[in-house]
């Protein structure tokens, strides 16, 4: 069984920065692809960021400059640096751990970005 467990969200003012971690079991991160995606109410879960096993990186346009993605194999982590908050950024960000025959999910962790 395989679980990813994220954390580091929480309620933060606009222009302001949160770090997410996302811890996983069972050895799988050096192999997938780790994305975050996030699901705001009443709207469809979308990726925000993914990174695959060799390093690369993919943004959604609208946190490009300011969402980072990186991955810490000898920690099984993968984290999401986010700066230069938005309200639209407020949403349940999701970790997802990818390969060509499987596909897990975190619990999600909430993100509230409001003065």
């Amino acid at each position: 069984q395989v679980l990813l467990v994220e954390s580091g969200g929480g309620l933060v003012q606009p222009g302001g920065s949160l770090r997410l971690s996302c811890v996983t079991s069972g050895g799988i991160l050096r192999f997938h692809t780790m994305g975050w995606y996030r699901q705001a109410p009443g709207k469809q879960r979308d990726v925000v960021a993914s990174i695959t096993s060799a390093g690369y990186t993919n943004y959604a346009d609208s946190v490009k400059g300011r969402f980072t993605i990186a991955r810490d194999n000898a920690k099984n982590t993968v984290y999401l640096q986010m700066n230069s908050l938005k309200p639209e950024d407020t949403a349940v960000y999701y970790c997802n751990s990818k390969s060509s025959l499987s596909s897990y999910w975190g619990q999600g962790t909430q993100v509230t970005v409001s003065s």
